[in-house]
């Protein structure tokens, strides 16, 4: 089931699929680095009204 968000003159459904790699795929989100990169992305999903889905 496909989920439409709704204003008073449309219906939309935007998704994005976004992934993060670094050069040469080093792993440098790991630990507190990467736990800090999740909470700001999380924030930054909160403050502008953006879904997470996964």
């Amino acid at each position: 089931m496909t989920y439409y968000r709704k204003t008073t003159h449309s219906t939309f459904d935007c998704t994005y699929h976004i992934i993060w790699i670094t050069k040469y795929r080093y792993n440098i989100l790991v630990g507190d680095i990467a736990e800090r990169a999740r909470e700001i992305l999380r924030q930054v999903c909160v403050a502008q009204n953006v879904e997470i889905i996964r």
